[in-house]
């Protein structure tokens, strides 16, 4: 599990530290660096996975993040030409990765500093992995399959595009954390698992998954149960996108194994409040079950969910670290800054930075005010 990262003249970060736990919230304005932070650890898995990183250089392309050349990714008011990652494990191993900056290259040049021995065993680089990017495969009549990805390194894929095709394979296997089953389930397998946990989002839902191996596609549908009553399956066109949406983010947390690490990146997309808050709570039980969890959200339900999933003593509040991301003008200069509130046992929050996750409130303000008349 990484316990620190380290960034050094990485987009609009100088200098930042940022201390990690199992369940580690992103959050802040647009523009203001969670998406950086994510994106290192992708251009690290992504270079090794390229076999660049250990002797070549930083791969700024590829198949997890395109973010172009040197210049895209370089601070710019950097005082060296030093670009560099720094990662500690909760085991003490760590690795020091530092990167040449020449403008127009795609591949920063390895200056030296590998990873120390054992860091590439480690979930950042192997197969117990997980990355859901915002933009995610919306409702399709088919969906891809691919036996490499999947079946040989049980990836879902960053847009999730090959989770139905998971499914057709390992359904049938049982969710290892037994504190994420489900009540309601029909048994323990991941199917059932998915579809219990879906039904608190869109009640009843059972999926239908048939593979057409010849096609290389996987069809999904829907069909849904009221009482002893159940409809016919529906494509996914015609269930709206927010079945779709979620259905990775739900395998993803089911399937992982102690030891993983999921990157969500807003797991809250085309889902209604209560399922946002129901996303939160599952994701920090999935947290305390031993996977490291990192989550990039704008959602306050997502957070209450959370706080939720740590009064009710489902999740430890020592395992959860919170990373408010936010911009100001300091000697006129914008300044990139981090604040961390601390969450203790009954899921409250210690200080509140302006901005984070207080909209609602403003808005209340302001309603509660007389209107003025024009």
């Amino acid at each position: 599990m990484i316990r620190t990262l380290h960034l050094h003249n990485f987009k609009c970060f100088a200098d930042q530290s940022l201390e990690l736990g199992p369940l580690t919230l992103l959050s802040g304005l647009n523009g203001m660096g969670k998406s950086s932070v994510i994106q290192s650890l992708l251009l690290l898995r992504q270079s090794y996975q390229q076999g660049l990183l250990d002797d070549t250089g930083l791969a700024l392309n590829g198949d997890l993040v395109h973010l172009g050349t040197a210049t895209d990714v370089f601070y710019d008011k950097a005082q060296d030409d030093i670009l560099r990652f720094e990662l500690e494990l909760d085991n003490g191993i760590s690795g020091r990765w530092q990167f040449n900056y020449d403008t127009l290259v795609d591949v920063m040049r390895l200056l030296g500093g590998h990873g120390a021995n054992g860091i590439y065993g480690s979930s950042l680089f192997s197969d117990e992995f997980q990355y859901l990017q915002a933009e995610r495969i919306g409702p399709r009549t088919s969906f891809a399959i691919s036996d490499y990805v999947v079946r040989q390194h049980r990836q879902l894929g960053p847009q999730g595009e090959f989770t139905a095709y998971f499914l057709s394979l390992f359904g049938n296997q049982d969710v290892e954390n037994s504190s994420l089953h489900h009540p309601t389930a029909m048994s323990y397998s991941l199917i059932n698992q998915v579809e219990a946990w879906m039904g608190e989002v869109s009640p009843g839902t059972r999926l239908h998954l048939t593979a057409n191996p010849d096609m290389d596609l996987v069809s999904l549908r829907f069909s849904f149960v009221s009482g002893t009553q159940a409809s016919n399956p529906f494509r996914a066109t015609n269930v709206g996108f927010g079945l779709t949406y979620t259905l990775p983010i739900l395998v993803a947390a089911l399937s992982a194994r102690p030891g993983s690490l999921l990157l969500l990146e807003n797991p809250e997309a085309h889902l209604h409040p209560k399922g946002q808050s129901l996303m939160g709570e599952l994701l920090g039980r999935t947290a305390q079950s031993g996977v490291q969890v990192m989550i990039e959200t704008h959602s306050d339900h997502v957070l209450n969910g959370i706080r939720l999933a740590v009064h009710g003593g489902k999740l430890e509040p020592e395992n959860v670290r919170m990373h408010f991301f936010d911009r100001q003008v300091r000697q006129d200069e914008p300044v990139h800054i981090v604040a961390s509130p601390l969450i203790d046992r009954d899921g409250r929050i210690d200080f509140w930075p302006e901005g984070f996750f207080d909209e609602w409130d403003r808005n209340l303000e302001v309603l509660l005010e007389p209107r003025s008349e024009a």
